[in-house]
């Protein structure tokens, strides 16, 4: 080879070496040959070049190969670095596509992700794709390229997706590749563990085949995928966990700090009820605890649950007072819109606490009325007692012994309407003393009467009797002396004051215990009786005249009213004195009593409404409901009876007062 040759030669290899450097296409490494041909090169020359040119492509092959894993090292590097700082699932998922999408030269790639709960496939990612339909296909599990990756596990690959039979191929899938205008497709499975969550996919809208290194490339992206999901899935569950540890931190920071209080709220009731504590003190200490105000209320206002639940009432809450069946009223808690189970149920015990408490001092109560009543029956009943004995007793009781006292007998105007039902007469005495009723008393002391209406009859009387012995006991107490239930009705013994009279006491009585009980109360008193502790056989003839007097008052028209013997006049001096009156009405209308007593006529009835009637025949049938000759028939026969003047002014008073004590007979008996 000359010289001139070799530099050719030379010249040519060195063009080869600036074709490497700059990176020039295949094509290029062509040129040199193609020159030296047309130079007029020998074999040898061109076969050296063309060794030359093929050493040149393979050694362009090998820096091509490390620049791609170079590129795909730097994505996969990228792709790692972002999983490491994961905040978005999405923002990460979008850059995977899109490596994939460059590193592999396609137009397009997608990812898909299972959907357990509806049994298919969803698109999730999308770069490069250009159809809405295509985006937003959803594949049913096994059916086309993607379905047979996600049942199989394993990557697949089709030049041509319409021609490829071996997956299965559906109108709606078709319609969005086809809208894609996809051709070649590779999906490589995202597996978490053994199972497939999704596919990663790769493809062009031109026939084309994937090496193995895109396959393999496209797997590594597709498990940096997976791990990106797991990770999010993780995170956000570690977020939900996060959240429902905080709340259950804050539920019990509020439960200790309820069940501090409900253990506060127990200590201070325990000491309540220790140290006989009362019913507003409950109140106070619930209020303090609950942050509300609470009061005590009387029964049926506001309405509350009868299983003892505290309810909501409007704005309140509201605890209903009761034991054995009996309301006694209701804890109101105000103020306290939320009010949480466990301060519900402080607010349930502290009205529990509270019924405890009433029934407590009712107990007391009711013992201490028993002793009262138990020493006015021996003052009435056991006159001749050691004095000094029945003194220290009423000393216990806080009843002065020492002044003048008034007796008086009280009766419900209710009472005295239903009076007979037991089979006997108004203000009869059906036995010497009735025993204390067997009911106690209201809670405090007094009874409010519009709350207990007993059913008509006997049963009705009864609860008034019962009623009506609570009030004078309580009225009695505070007033230092003495009540007791007996002869179906109420007798009191109060101490008479400096200027009081005992028509005074009487009607103050009446009026307090009708107050008290929302009912009239008739009370007969009788004349002052001496100091019991001088005089204690005073107090049964007392009480045998305040009886009369209280009869005397019901037949007068005068229920609901209270007064003793002075006040009646004439008849009041006869109350208080008997004298002859048996007699004297004998001696007056005793042949028209006698009369109707043996003949079964009404001749005292009539003769009573013709003095009622201003002595009007006319309006004596008005009365009595009779023909005008029944009533003068009558008033005839009372004429032949009494004689013919009995109509004149002198002897028409004296009959009407012998009428009057002869109806008043079974008061004035006692």
């Amino acid at each position: 080879m000359s010289g001139e040759e070799q530099a050719r030669h030379h010249h040519d290899q060195v063009s080869f070496l600036e074709l490497l450097a700059r990176g020039a296409a295949v094509e290029a490494y062509d040129r040199p040959v193609l020159l030296a041909r047309a130079d007029g090169a020998d074999a040898a020359a061109l076969a050296g070049l063309e060794h030359a040119k093929q050493l040149a492509l393979r050694v362009r092959a090998e820096l091509e190969g490390r620049r791609r894993r170079e590129a795909e090292l730097s994505a996969l590097f990228e792709t790692a670095h972002d999983l490491a700082g994961l905040r978005d699932l999405d923002a990460v998922l979008r850059a995977i596509v899109q490596r994939a999408r460059s590193l592999l030269g396609t137009e397009v790639a997608y990812l898909s992700l299972n959907d357990p709960a509806a049994g298919d496939t969803y698109m999730r990612v999308t770069d490069g794709s250009v159809s809405a339909r295509f985006q937003q296909l959803r594949l049913g599990m096994g059916e086309g390229l993607g379905g047979l990756v996600a049942q199989t596990a394993r990557p697949y690959v089709t030049d041509d997706y319409f021609r490829d039979d071996r997956f299965q191929h559906t109108r709606a899938i078709d319609a969005g590749v086809r809208d894609e205008g996809l051709v070649a497709i590779l999906g490589v499975p995202l597996t978490l563990g053994s199972q497939v969550i999704g596919v990663l996919f790769a493809a062009d809208r031109r026939a084309r085949v994937f090496e193995r290194g895109q396959v393999a490339l496209l797997g590594s992206f597709a498990a940096h995928a997976a791990v990106a999901i797991d990770t999010a899935n993780l995170l956000a569950e570690t977020r939900t966990a996060l959240t429902e540890l905080e709340r259950a931190n804050g539920i019990i920071r509020d439960r200790s700090g309820v069940i501090e209080r409900a253990s506060e709220v127990h200590d201070r009731l325990t000491e309540l009820v220790l140290r006989g504590g009362g019913v507003r003190d409950v109140a106070d200490a619930v209020s303090e605890v609950l942050g509300g105000t609470v009061e005590f209320t009387e029964a049926r206002q506001p309405r509350a649950s009868a299983d003892g639940r505290a309810v909501r009432r409007g704005d309140a809450w509201v605890a209903a007072v009761s034991a054995g069946g009996e309301v006694f009223g209701a804890l109101v808690l105000r103020g306290s819109d939320r009010l949480d189970p466990v301060d519900r149920r402080t607010l349930e015990r502290a009205a529990m606490v509270t019924s405890l408490l009433l029934l407590s001092h009712r107990s007391a109560g009711e013992a201490e009325q028993r002793v009262r009543g138990e020493l006015l029956d021996d003052l009435i009943d056991a006159p001749g007692r050691d004095p000094r004995l029945l003194k220290d007793r009423a000393a216990r009781l806080h009843a002065d012994f020492g002044v003048r006292h008034v007796v008086l007998a009280a009766r419900m105007e209710r009472d005295r309407e239903d009076a007979g039902a037991d089979g006997t007469a108004p203000g009869a005495a059906a036995h010497p003393r009735t025993s204390a009723p067997t009911g106690p008393p209201a809670a405090s002391g007094a009874p409010s009467g519009g709350d207990s209406a007993a059913p008509a009859g006997p049963g009705r009387a009864h609860a008034d009797r019962q009623r009506l012995w609570s009030a004078a006991s309580h009225l009695a107490a505070t007033r230092r002396g003495l009540a007791s239930n007996r002869d179906g009705g109420t007798v009191l013994l109060l101490p008479l004051g400096p200027d009081e009279t005992a028509a005074d006491v009487a009607r103050r009585t009446a009026l307090d215990l009708g107050r008290t009980l929302r009912e009239p109360v008739t009370v007969g008193a009788s004349a002052p009786a001496k100091p019991p502790a001088a005089d204690p056989a005073a107090i049964g003839p007392a009480y045998a005249e305040a009886r009369r007097c209280l009869a005397a008052l019901a037949l007068l028209g005068r229920a609901g009213e209270g007064a003793a013997a002075d006040d009646l006049g004439f008849l009041g001096l006869l109350l208080a004195d008997r004298g002859d009156i048996d007699g004297f009405v004998e001696r007056t209308i005793g042949p028209v009593v006698a009369y109707d007593r043996r003949r079964g006529t009404e001749l005292v009835r009539t003769l009573d409404a013709y003095y009622a009637t201003g002595m009007s025949p006319a309006r004596t049938r008005e009365l009595l409901h009779v023909h005008v000759n029944t009533v003068a028939q009558r008033l005839e026969r009372v004429g032949r009876l009494l004689g013919e003047d009995w109509q004149s002014p002198d002897r028409s008073l004296e009959v009407r007062l012998a009428l009057r004590l002869h109806l008043l007979s079974p008061a004035l008996s006692r």
